[in-house]
């Protein structure tokens, strides 16, 4: 795809996402039971959402939502966290 973009972009999810949606959406993914605990304090950012003008302008847009996502991306970083680990404890041996 040609455009006249010259610089990175970040590409976020067009709908908006709680940190616990997202927490929740990588646990089912990785079929991970999970427990969320909230901590008192200062509530930060509710949710996150990026703006994808420039990257819609250029006539991009998404095949997948966040889910479909996650699950497409999830054996890779899992084979990514994997090694590392392998190779972390080999080291430290």
């Amino acid at each position: 795809m040609q455009s006249e973009i010259d610089k990175p972009v970040n590409i976020g999810c067009p709908q908006y996402v709680t940190v616990k949606e997202l927490v929740n959406t990588v646990a089912a993914v990785a079929k991970k039971k999970i427990t969320i605990r909230s901590v008192p304090g200062p509530v930060g950012v509710h949710s996150r959402n990026f703006s994808n003008d420039r990257i819609y302008f250029t006539g991009w847009k998404s095949q997948f939502d966040l889910q479909k996502g996650i699950s497409l991306n999830y054996p890779w970083i899992l084979k990514q966290v994997k090694k590392a680990v392998r190779e972390q404890n080999s080291a430290a041996k």
